[in-house]
């Protein structure tokens, strides 16, 4: 049976390296698992592959779309097995790589069947998060679906705004439309989780994020400015660096809340990844 090898772990944790290391021993190809490096506009804040990566084992999902394209889970699921029905045709084993849990819980397990949103819906909400901001989007959803925010991560927007569309676009929680039935796939899954020592961690994020100031973050960020207010850049390492554009801090003041954010993220993506329960604890 074919053979899908999965990489996960948080931001900084070493993915890439090893993805690449695992890769050519393999003699593969990657299927990446990150919402934001598909992106061709995104580059230096999303800790991209380097050309040099790229060229060492072709990568999937990595530049393949725009930054005005809205991609959902769903939308991965179909990509990520379309990819996969191709490369296990050349390849016994393909490695899959990438700290976005939900797209990789999308391309193992399948995810439930949910009822279309409202765009209209969709839009005057994502509007109102953007003017109002966090505690606004928290303060709706308690009081129009406690049950869903009491149910887990309140400091989640993509996922508490997520939950707010439906509500208002069905009446109804999206709680009620988790089943927890696995989809079966016709390929033998090996679940691996990144988890360095939390300090070597978070020392490794601080240098990460002065290292892409010296690679030219702040202008990078400055080029996407314009397209500040879609969702696909509601991102860590940009978000920042547009509050300091519009003279709500400054530039150190935005750098550091970057390291934090991107502490705080990492803290998150930890938390999913254990709470799964079959990923392979590695040291990296």
């Amino acid at each position: 049976m074919h053979r899908l090898v999965v990489i996960g772990g948080p931001t900084a944790s070493g993915k890439t390296a090893l993805a690449i290391e695992w890769a050519l021993k393999y003699n593969t190809e990657i299927l990446s698992a990150d919402s934001r490096q598909c992106y061709r506009e995104l580059g230096i804040g999303v800790a991209k592959p380097s050309l040099e990566e790229l060229h060492k084992v072709p990568h999937h999902f990595i530049n393949s779309h725009s930054i005005h394209e809205e991609i959902s889970a769903a939308d991965y699921e179909e990509y990520g097995l379309h990819c996969l029905t191709t490369l296990f045709q050349q390849y016994e084993t393909v490695v899959c790589v990438g700290g976005t849990g939900l797209y990789i819980k999308a391309l193992c397990e399948g995810l439930d069947a949910m009822p279309s949103i409202n765009k209209t819906i969709q839009l005057e909400t994502e509007e109102q998060y953007h003017a109002l901001g966090l505690n606004w989007l928290q303060a709706q959803l308690q009081q129009e679906d406690v049950a869903f925010f009491e149910s887990g991560d309140r400091n989640n927007p993509a996922r508490l705004l997520r939950a707010l569309i439906f509500k208002r676009s069905t009446g109804k929680s999206i709680l009620q439309y988790r089943t927890g039935q696995q989809k079966t796939r016709p390929f033998h899954i090996d679940y691996f989780l990144l988890e360095p020592d939390r300090n070597t961690l978070y020392e490794r994020i601080n240098k990460r994020v002065d290292v892409m100031i010296q690679q030219g973050l702040v202008d990078e960020a400055r080029n996407l400015y314009p397209y500040r207010t879609l969702k696909n850049l509601q991102t860590v390492g940009y978000q920042e660096l547009f509050a300091h554009f519009n003279g709500e801090c400054s530039l150190e003041e935005s750098i550091d809340k970057i390291k934090q954010h991107s502490r705080n993220y990492a803290k998150r993506q930890l938390t999913w990844f254990k709470n799964q329960g079959h990923f392979v604890k590695i040291i990296n």
